[in-house]
């Protein structure tokens, strides 16, 4: 009996952790309705009599990302919200544009690995482990260079050259999420309390509140 019961335990683990990312389709398509009411974990489908050729078009690459803002970057995503027919298939991509020595903050996605490749320029790359270890892993990446970054760990990509830098990211779920460490912490709404965030980091009040105010 108890061996039964120790191999039942192990099969429902081992299916826990085959379900932990977006599970397989279970039809040809399931085009992303956001109109629906239907509450479910991402988008009901649309009816399939219904979908057109561009629920699974998308042409909002083809143009430089407005890298306009302080830390000289930007991503452009394509997840289900941009490309409804991306819904249940478990993927979805984004350019990222580098103004020279633009910088792509820390980050992490909380639901996907990442697949980082450079298609112009010279691009610094790094995570870190999780506790306690918290190991700085990095390279530097030429054209035509890949680099993956595993799900949940904090990241960045900066551009080492004096003129711009491409890249383009895929990603292991239709919506990835984007947690930027900075805007995340000191651009909360409403603001975590400055004495928390000055213990945390082991800062002085007036420190946080400047940080606070440029988020």
């Amino acid at each position: 009996m108890a061996r039964v019961l120790g191999s039942f335990l192990l099969l429902v683990l081992v299916s826990s952790v085959a379900l932990a990312t977006d599970p397989s389709p279970l039809q040809d398509f399931c085009v992303a309705d956001p109109y629906s009411k239907v509450l479910v974990n991402g988008f009901a489908c649309k009816d399939p009599s219904l979908v057109q050729a561009n629920d699974f078009y998308f042409d909002g690459l083809r143009m430089r990302g407005n890298t306009s803002n302080p830390v000289g970057s930007k991503v452009s995503t394509v997840f289900v919200h941009e490309l409804p027919g991306l819904n249940t298939l478990g993927i979805a991509m984004a350019r990222v544009d580098y103004d020279p020595w633009g910088l792509n903050p820390p980050h992490y996605h909380p639901r996907a690995t990442e697949l980082f490749t450079v298609l112009e320029g010279t691009i610094e790359v790094g995570f870190v482990t999780s506790n306690p270890e918290n190991r700085f892993i990095t390279k530097i990446l030429h054209e035509g260079d890949v680099f993956v970054f595993p799900m949940k760990l904090v990241h960045f990509q900066r551009n080492l050259g004096n003129t711009n830098a491409r890249a383009v990211s895929t990603l292991s779920s239709q919506d990835p999420g984007i947690v930027t460490i900075a805007n995340t912490v000191f651009g909360s709404k409403p603001d975590i309390s400055i004495d928390i965030l000055a213990k945390a980091f082991q800062s002085s009040n007036d420190v946080i509140e400047n940080l606070q105010s440029k988020f």
